[in-house]
């Protein structure tokens, strides 16, 4: 959204401005993993079911759900041979496994970068490494990542997990994180890794994603600016809520909101500038749900940051590549 100057009252001191970080809402990933769903259910006479949330957002998977998609938590509430949807934080090979064993018409929903965190998982543990995986325990990412060599992966969450290791071989040890934490955080994990390790085998590509690492810059450069901070995303969205944290260790109040109508007036008491934001399975339209309530509390500036400009796109797979592409998203 650019800046709306049709909404802005320079002249009315009591006007409140919203700054919009950006980048912010769907990154690739999400997009692919949504447009997967979508495409199968248009090009699917039969029922099409998804293996956990396709993505962490709330309002993304009840409307999949009002169009047909029948989500489900594990594979054994899926009819043999029908088809089925993994979601974008990616499966254990014991999942594959159990759809093949199925006849399960599997449809692949998983981000391109966990799947490439899931590789080098793989090849760490085949070279003799014991890896360490910088996560948080039963988020459906990391326990893709733990199946594909649970016997050589262990487990952090803080610092001091890593202090507590006691590892078979020091000499041969390499980490791997959550595609969607936050950079100042897992900094210092690693750093205590190389203290505990210092012969730490790293990658030479950062595990973190693009999309979770511009979200943070964005934020951050609007954080000093806010009197609160508002981030739309739903609770079990990693990367939504590490920028509801992130803003908070900077000292600014921050709100994790799923749509509008969860803002709490108490919060905007002499707030004069909100920093608004946006988790990146979060759709864009819910921003805009946003400022236009907000608009409708007082006159308001709406302001764009962006820090930069995302063109990822990643292919979709062979399965729906052919299938005529959904509408346009509905409004919110």
């Amino acid at each position: 959204m650019a800046t709306t100057s049709s909404d802005a009252h320079p002249e009315d001191d009591a006007a409140r401005r919203i700054l919009l970080a950006g980048p912010r809402s769907f990154c690739a990933g999400v997009e692919r993993a949504i447009e997967i769903v979508e495409r199968a259910l248009r090009a699917r006479s039969t029922p099409v079911y998804v293996r956990k949330q396709i993505v962490h957002n709330a309002y993304v998977v009840d409307d999949l759900s009002r169009r047909g998609a029948i989500f489900v938590e594990e594979l054994d509430e899926v009819p043999d041979g029908a088809t089925v949807v993994f979601s974008a934080h990616g499966v254990s090979p014991a999942v594959r496994a159990e759809a093949t064993r199925r006849g399960l018409d599997v449809i692949d929903g998983t981000c391109p970068l966990v799947t490439k965190v899931h590789a080098k998982a793989r090849r760490f543990a085949a070279r003799g490494d014991t890896v360490v995986l910088i996560g948080h325990a039963g988020h459906e990412e990391v326990e893709g990542t733990l199946g594909e060599a649970p016997d050589s992966i262990v487990l952090v969450e803080t610092p001091k997990d890593v202090q507590e290791l006691s590892l078979p071989d020091p000499r041969r040890v390499s980490y791997l994180t959550q595609t969607t934490l936050a950079v100042d955080e897992t900094a210092e994990f690693v750093d205590a890794l190389r203290v505990q390790f210092p012969m730490l085998h790293e990658s030479p590509s950062d595990d973190i994603c693009y999309a979770t690492t511009n979200r943070q810059h964005a934020l951050n450069a609007i954080i000093e600016e806010s009197d609160l901070v508002l981030v739309v995303g739903s609770t079990n969205s990693s990367n939504s809520v590490r920028l509801v944290e992130l803003s908070r260790r900077q000292g600014t109040p921050a709100e994790l909101i799923d749509r509008a109508s969860d803002i709490r007036p108490s919060w905007l008491d002499g707030v004069r500038t909100i920093g608004l934001t946006a988790g990146a399975s979060a759709p864009p339209a819910l921003v805009n749900e946003v400022v236009a309530a907000l608009g409708e509390l007082g006159p308001v500036s709406v302001e764009e940051r962006e820090v930069t400009r995302e063109t990822t796109h990643f292919e979709l797979p062979p399965a729906v590549r052919g299938a005529a592409a959904p509408p346009s998203d509905p409004p919110a």
